[in-house]
Formats: C-alpha cells, sequence, structure tokens
C-alpha cells in the first residue's frame, strides 16, 4: 500500500494547528522575508539545558517523489519527500543529512516540499517550493526556500497562494527551475490554477508571468468537497534547453508541463516573453515529466492517464526532436498492454540516447523500470516473465541493510519480495556516473552502482540507499521499564520495537499487519504484555503481545470495528480497554477472545489506565473526564472544566495512582495543561503553560522526589519540547530553533531507565530521540525566579567545538559551553580565533560578533542561565578557502576555557 501520510492524518494535525501562521500577499507578487525562517531566540526566563537529537533509525518509512543531482558538481544530490522536508546526499557516509528541521509549529505545511532545484552555474545554491496542502487543511501559504550554502540556513520568499507537497500530483515535476545559463532566473509552476510563476533575482521576489495562456485544468476528483482531490493539479514541471542561452545570457527555449490532457506542454522561444501549445504533441494524458537530452535535442515525456502518486491505468512514453518538430511515440510496450502510467524519468548524461522510465503505478506484482540505449527505439525490462508466473531479473536485490522492507511476507510467483517498489515517480541517473541510479518508491530509496551491468547480460544490484532519511508519520510512542526501550505506533508501517536506537529494527509489527497503528500501551507492572490497534481494509485491528513486542497474535474485535482509535491495558495484564473506530468502546479480560461494550461513556472516548490500580480505567471526550474502577465494565462522568474542542491527550504517572496529566485544546478556546491526583474527579491548570498537546514521563532527577514530566507545549510565548523535574513548579526548554521538526503534537515519552532521555514524535521527520549532557540527572532545574550570581572573574569553563557537516566553501559546527565551576552563569559570552580565518555566516540559539578572526558568541535570552554543571549549546553555518582548521582555545569572560 502507499506509504506516506494519510490526508486525515495530516487533517488532524491542522486541526490542531489553529495558531498556523496565514500568509497572504498582492495577486501578482510574492512577498520575501530577508530573515532565515528560523525563530529569532525569545527572551524566556526558564533554565536551560543542552540536548542533543537523533532519529531512532527506521530508515525510509514514506514516500520520496523527487530526487535531484547538480548536474556541475559531482556527488551533489538532493531529495524531497511529501511530508518531512528535505535531505542533501552526505557521499563520505553515503547518508542524507537533513535540511528543514529548523521548521517551526507555525508553519509546519513547509515540511512538505512539492519541488527542489539545484542550481548549476552555483552548485551552492539550493532552493525548496514547500507547503503540504492547498485547501484549508493546511493554514499557511506556500513559500520558495532558497540557500546559498547548500540547505545549512535558508531565507523564504512567502507566496500569495498554497504549494502542495502532500497533494495529488505530487510526484510530476520537478515544478521549481533554475536557469543554467542565468542563475537570477528561476520558474516555479504553481497548482490551483495560480498558472507559472518567475523570478529573476535568485527567488527573492517572484511574479506570474501573465502571458502563459494555460494553469491546468486536471483535478483527480473534481466532487471532493474537501478540496484534496478536486484541486487543478496545474503546472507540473519546467524545463530548459541549456543549448539556447549562454553564461550569463538567458535561457531562450523552455518548456512547460501542465495538467491538461489535451495541451500538456507548452514551449517559449524568447525567454519566456511568449508562449505556445506545441503542436503535433500526444493527448489523452498527462506529462508526469518533461526531460531533454541536450545530446541529442530529444524532449521525452513519461504520460499516464491520472496524475498520480497513487493511480495510473494507461501511460505512454513519446519523444519530440527539438530540433525538427517530429513526435515519435517510444513507448516500450503498446496501449493497450499497459495497466499503469509512466513517471519516473531520466536520461545518462554521459551516454547518449541512454534513458530510463518507471511504470509508477505498476502494484502488481511489482513496479518496472525500462531502459533504452538507442534513444527510445527498443527498451529492456528490469525483470521480464519467463513462463507465467515465473519471471527472470535483470537485477539482484540486498535489504540486509533495511531488512523491514520485506515485510515479512511470504508472496507467489510471480510477486517477490523484497518488491522493486511501488510509487517510483522519482528515478535519477547520476549525470557523472552512468552505473549509480537512485530511485524513490512509497517506503525508502533504492539504488545501484553498477547500472551498466544491465546493458552488458549481467545483473545490477539494488540496495537501499535511504540511510539517514527518516520519513515516518508518529501515531504513539512507550516506553516500557523493561524490555525494548521504544515500543512506537506510526503511519503506514505500522511500528517497531526498537531494541537499539541505533540501528534499524529487523521487522515492524506483524500479525497483524496494520496500515497504521494509532495506539499501542503495555501493562505497567508486567510491561511483556503490549497491546496495539490501528487501520486495515478489513479485520483484525488488534494484536496482543506477551513477549514486549517481539511476537504478536491476532485477536477477535467487536462487530462495527473501522478502525483503530486508542488502547489501554490494565496495570497488571488482567484486561484492556479499547475504543475503536466505528464502534462503542470495550472491554475485554482476556486478549480480545471476547469483548464487551463499557456503559457510560461516549463512543470514540479517548481511553488510557491507571499504571497502579488494575481497576481503574479513564476516558475523555468532548470537556469530559470519565472513570471506570471495575476494569472498564462502567464509566462515570466525572471533571468537565476541560477543554471540549481541539485533540486532547493524557498520561497517567506509573506508580501512583490517580496521578493525571491531561495535555489539549484549541487556541480559539481553552487550551493548556492540567493534573489532578484524585483519579480525574478535579483538574488543576498550569497557568505558566499556555498551550501543550502531549505529556509523558521519563526518569527522575536525582534527588527528585517526583518523575520528570515532558510536554510538546507553548511556555514563555516559546513552542517547543519542554522537562519539569519538579512536578511541573518549573520548566526547561530542551530543544533549539534548529530542531523543531514542524508538528510535534501527537505523543512524547520520557525513558524510565535513562534520567532526561525523550521519544518525540514528529509527523514525517520519524521519531527524534533526546539526550540531555546532564546524563546522571543532577537535580531539579533553577528557579526561574533567582536571580544566580555572575560567574566569577576565575569561572571554569569546558568547551567542545564539532564540525557536523563540511562541503566546498562551507561547513556547520555545534559548540557547547559547559559550566565546570560552582555558581551559575547568568549570562555568557564565548570568544575564539579561527586558524583560518573563517568566516561565521548564520548562528543559532546564539549571537555573534566577527572582527577578522576573532569571533564573540553571546547568549539568547533563554539559555543565558547556565547552573554549575550544566551546559548551554549553539550551532552556526560558516565559509571557508584553503582549509578549516578547528579553533583550539577559548574564552569565557576573559579567561580560558578547557577544550573537550
Amino acid at each position: 500500500m502507499p506509504l506516506s501520510a494519510r490526508p486525515f492524518a495530516a487533517l488532524l494535525a491542522a486541526l490542531a494547528l489553529t495558531l498556523g501562521l496565514s500568509i497572504t500577499g498582492s495577486p501578482a507578487a510574492a512577498r520575501t522575508d530577508e530573515t532565515p525562517p528560523a525563530a529569532e531566540a525569545s527572551d524566556v526566563s526558564i533554565a536551560a539545558d543542552t540536548y542533543t537529537w537523533k532519529n531512532a533509525r527506521i530508515d525510509g518509512g514514506g514516500f520520496v517523489p523527487g530526487i535531484v543531482f547538480n548536474r556541475s558538481e559531482k556527488n551533489l544530490a538532493y531529495a524531497r519527500t511529501d511530508i518531512g522536508g528535505a535531505y542533501r546526499w552526505d557521499q563520505t557516509d553515503k547518508r542524507w543529512a537533513p535540511l528543514l528541521d529548523w521548521i517551526d509549529w507555525d508553519k509546519w505545511g513547509w515540511s512538505g516540499v512539492v519541488s527542489l532545484a539545484s542550481d548549476t552555474a552555483e552548485p551552492d545554491n539550493v532552493y525548496a517550493a514547500v507547503g503540504t496542502y492547498t485547501n484549508s487543511w493546511d493554514p499557511t501559504n506556500g513559500a520558495v526556500l532558497r540557500s546559498s550554502d547548500r540547505g545549512a540556513s535558508w531565507k523564504a520568499a512567502t507566496l500569495p497562494f498554497k504549494l502542495g507537497g502532500n497533494m495529488p500530483g505530487r510526484g510530476m515535476g520537478e515544478r521549481l527551475a533554475v536557469d543554467p545559463n542565468k542563475n537570477s532566473v528561476l520558474y516555479l509552476g504553481a497548482p490551483s490554477g495560480k498558472g507559472l510563476w518567475r523570478s529573476t533575482d535568485s527567488g527573492v521576489t517572484w511574479s506570474e508571468v501573465t502571458a502563459f495562456p494555460n494553469p491546468g485544468n486536471y483535478a483527480q476528483d473534481p466532487s471532493d468537497t474537501s478540496g484534496y482531490a478536486s484541486d487543478n493539479q496545474g503546472i507540473v514541471w519546467v524545463t530548459f534547453d541549456e543549448r539556447s542561452g549562454g553564461a550569463g545570457s538567458a535561457t531562450q527555449d523552455i518548456y512547460v508541463g501542465v495538467a491538461d490532457k489535451e495541451n500538456t506542454v507548452y514551449r517559449s522561444t524568447d525567454g519566456g516573453g511568449t508562449w505556445s501549445r506545441i503542436a503535433g504533441q500526444p493527448t489523452g494524458y498527462l506529462a508526469h515529466k518533461g526531460v531533454l537530452d541536450s545530446s541529442t535535442g530529444h524532449l521525452y515525456l513519461t504520460l499516464s492517464d491520472t496524475g498520480g502518486p497513487y493511480d495510473g491505468g494507461k501511460g505512454r512514453i513519446w519523444r519530440y526532436a527539438t530540433g525538427t518538430g517530429e513526435w515519435t511515440d517510444v513507448s516500450p510496450v503498446a496501449e493497450a498492454d499497459t495497466y499503469y502510467g509512466f513517471s519516473g524519468l531520466s536520461v545518462d548524461r554521459q551516454k547518449s540516447g541512454t534513458l530510463m522510465a518507471t511504470a509508477y503505478s505498476s502494484w502488481w506484482p511489482d513496479t518496472q523500470i525500462f531502459r533504452s540505449t538507442d534513444s527510445g527505439a527498443t527498451w529492456t525490462k528490469a525483470w521480464d516473465y519467463t513462463s507465467y508466473p515465473n519471471r527472470s531479473n535483470r537485477y539482484t536485490q540486498d535489504v540486509s541493510s533495511v531488512p523491514w522492507l520485506s515485510w515479512g511476507a511470504n508472496p507467489s510467483p510471480p510477486e517477490t519480495t523484497p518488491k522493486l517498489g511501488w510509487m517510483t515517480e522519482a528515478l535519477e541517473i547520476d549525470p557523472f556516473d552512468s552505473n549509480r541510479m537512485m530511485y524513490g518508491t512509497g517506503a525508502t530509496v533504492y539504488g545501484t552502482e553498477n547500472l551498466t551491468s544491465w546493458d552488458s547480460g549481467g545483473q545490477f544490484k539494488i540496495t537501499p540507499m535511504v540511510k539517514g532519511l527518516e520519513e515516518t508519520a508518529v501515531n504513539d510512542l512507550a516506553s516500557p521499564p523493561s524490555g525494548a526501550p521504544l515500543l512506537s505506533a506510526l503511519g503506514d508501517i505500522g511500528g517497531f520495537r526498537h531494541t537499539d536506537l541505533d540501528a534499524v529494527p529487523a521487522m515492524m509489527f506483524t500479525s497483524p499487519n496494520l496500515d497504521s497503528t494509532t495506539s499501542l500501551d503495555f501493562a505497567e507492572s508486567s510491561p511483556g504484555t503490549v497491546v496495539r490497534v490501528g487501520n486495515a481494509d478489513a479485520a483484525p485491528h488488534i494484536g496482543f503481545s506477551t513477549d514486549n513486542g517481539a511476537n504478536w497474535f491476532q485477536a477477535s474485535e467487536p462487530s462495527g470495528v473501522t478502525g483503530g482509535g486508542t488502547v489501554a491495558a490494565a496495570a497488571d495484564a488482567s484486561g484492556f480497554v479499547w475504543s475503536p473506530d466505528g464502534a462503542a468502546v470495550h472491554r475485554t479480560t482476556g486478549y480480545g477472545n471476547s469483548w464487551t461494550a463499557s456503559t457510560g461513556i461516549p463512543a470514540g472516548a479517548t481511553v488510557e489506565s491507571d499504571r497502579k490500580n488494575p481497576k481503574k480505567f479513564y476516558g475523555f471526550k468532548a470537556g469530559t473526564f470519565y472513570v471506570s474502577t471495575d476494569g472498564g465494565a462502567t464509566f462515570t462522568a466525572k471533571a468537565n472544566n476541560l477543554p471540549a474542542e481541539g485533540n486532547v491527550r493524557f498520561k497517567a504517572l506509573p506508580g501512583t495512582e490517580g496521578d493525571i496529566w491531561l495535555a489539549g485544546g484549541t487556541a480559539a478556546g481553552t487550551y493548556g495543561l492540567w493534573r489532578s491526583t484524585d483519579s480525574g474527579t478535579s483538574f488543576t491548570r498550569f497557568s505558566g503553560v499556555e498551550q501543550a498537546d502531549s505529556v509523558g514521563f521519563g526518569k527522575a532527577a536525582a534527588g527528585a522526589s517526583y518523575q520528570t514530566v515532558f510536554v510538546s507545549a507553548k511556555i514563555g510565548g516559546v513552542r517547543g519540547i519542554f522537562r519539569s523535574t519538579d512536578g511541573g513548579a518549573n520548566w526547561t526548554r530542551i530543544n533549539d530553533d534548529a530542531h523543531q521538526w514542524g508538528w510535534t503534537g501527537a505523543a512524547i515519552t520520557g525513558d524510565p531507565r535513562v534520567y532526561g532521555r525523550v521519544y518525540v514524535s514528529t509527523n514525517g521527520r520519524g521519531i527524534q530521540v533526546g539526550e540531555s549532557s546532564d546524563t546522571g540527572g543532577g537535580g531539579t532545574d533553577p528557579d526561574p525566579g533567582t536571580d544566580p550570581e555572575e560567574p566569577p572573574a576565575d569561572a571554569d569553563c569546558s568547551v567542545t567545538y564539532k564540525v557536523t557537516n563540511q562541503w566546498s566553501g562551507g561547513f556547520q559546527a555545534d559548540v557547547t559551553v559547559t559550566n565546570t565551576g560552582a555558581t551559575a552563569y547568568d549570562g555568557w559570552q564565548l570568544g575564539w580565533s579561527f586558524p583560518d580565518g573563517q568566516k561565521v555566516t548564520q548562528m543559532w540559539n546564539a549571537t555573534s560578533q566577527q572582527d577578522g578572526a576573532k569571533v564573540t558568541a553571546t547568549n539568547a535570552g533563554w539559555n543565558a542561565k547556565v547552573a554549575a554543571g550544566s551546559s548551554a549549546g549553539f550551532g552556526f553555518s560558516g565559509s571557508w578557502t584553503g582549509a578549516n582548521t578547528e579553533p583550539t582555545a577559548f574564552t569565557l569572560g576573559g579567561e580560558v576555557c578547557t577544550v573537550g
């Protein structure tokens, strides 16, 4: 099935994000924002702690609709995802580096990337067209982001319309393109009838190309009242014929693809001044891609009868001779034999006349990849039937680095496991290496480094090339006190038992295989018992495990169940309460052999269990809290002064009966964080928490009397991930502006075995794992109302400086300052000199001044106070020439620090 965020999942996110920024502008010009899109540090009087962040490795897990190689610099490549941001390829480690983690809560829609463009003339420049939905689900207009340091830092030009990185047609493209001859000129194809747009100042400002005659007319389902499938897919790709210009002179011949089955290709021969439909073009199809082979002058089109990425029943490949105007159908199979559309398309820039294409919508028995070495006159396939159902493959496939890609399946021929893929709308041959090719699927990025073996009669080897690209949408998280440190409930690929956070799990949850797991729970005093529920095309929607999620068995379910809903396990594993979609709340005292409807609680309520009393369960819906003291048989309404609208999530504290924390609401109504110490009879609101969306618990700090509380919240005017070690009296922001990941409201939990460790859900950037620099749990955070003394003149300090990424002429570094003295800092300035004259170009979580080689970094408002034994961290991007030697001497307040 397709592996990307479901529209309804993002709809829930959108409903929760009523504070999303709505950006408007005049209909003829886009608004430019010259400041970095990452939020400025806010002057919030809360304590500071330094966290490091990483993903719990899954490797992939979602749709990769675009891969872009730079054509002037070897090994420079980018990938875009529909909900999880953009990535740059790191050839040294052969992994993808995320580029958009700075996107904040209010602009969560910018995590959807509808197109990418890498500048041929200046490879440091990269552009991203961002926005997730064109309908009301996304409250924020789209933008074109621009970077002059390969994505280390960005500026934004907001647009007067929305873009759809997770809309139908998102695999077509690229919609964004840089003129290879005059790189100050860019074009963007817009959806929703907004037409073709152009920038002449390197993406700073944009205006509509009013001369372009056709904004498109194709919609997947014009009758869809939500605006999702009924949106006009618009202008879908832009391609330059680089031969028609010279360095510094705008390219004259430009080709544009339009979502219009009768008029799908247009051309300008005067640098975009005038446009016309190309005569003789194929009709009845949409051109998903248009790629020009400059060595032959051929423009190739891959066509489908729909916009994709899921649908497509017929397709063709056509070739246009730009010199003569001749059109030729060069499809590899007869039209009658297609049951799929064509999309993925690439030409080999090293071998004239060599091209490849994909049958992106061939779901069964597998996708198909085609290759031609004679400009499409003849083709060969990645696999062929010998005698049905047996097939012969031109490739071998090794998924040992990401073993779950086999799906634990054992299909009958002609299906195989693993598959070549599905939703294969992105395929690119490395322009510098004919042997390397990458292609995106609905679950991963595959690639090969011996592609030309295809032509010599051998087999080319396919492996996942997806390390570092984490694209799962996270619905729920659990960290048991024993067994695996983390259990995850994920959209589209079900979820995993994570026994090693730095290793890819061997297999997702099976028996049953759920399309998306919506909720999971373990028995607090018997954590080997785990239950999970989720969505599937048919029953079952629930599974149980008695070995901490290592193995599972299916269960029966109540009649009428249509989806997972939420589920809770009794503290001692004696029973379970399930609130599924499509049916009433039910309970079972076994492992789902029989179910009895609960009374006193409405259908659709969110359910949780008390973590000490096995007879006590809780529920919530529409502002009212419900309590059961008989194992879920009957519920009684209790507190009702809670948010009546919005997403509300609550958790009970492990080891203490009746201690409940509840987060949620809407910005237009009641919104915040509440606590009950009487099993939900009454709740008290935390006055200092303006908004909160999820809450969880972790190991207590050394000497603390209460477990550590983690929230995704807005406190002191700042959105972020916060921690309290004193029951909510004081809060510490533990993420920073470079680590925000858009929307983080679905789930959060600490680790009961490791102080400070927290697991954070994202909607497209996987599971974020935060580790505190205070690994020993060194007591509670300081009271923000106190006034610590200034550090004495001989204050002790230690500094670590680490280059985290480096490329030709640029780099990125992280710096951590640790207070090794006995007195707190109340404001700090760190100084150093660059050995090779490097320059700071942008700094986050601190402000910088530079005089020649000398740099001074000054604290932000929120991390000015650093308790004894604690740390503050910041990062920056910079430029270098000749060498990039790390500094070895640092001073704090004029005194020399040790270097760690």
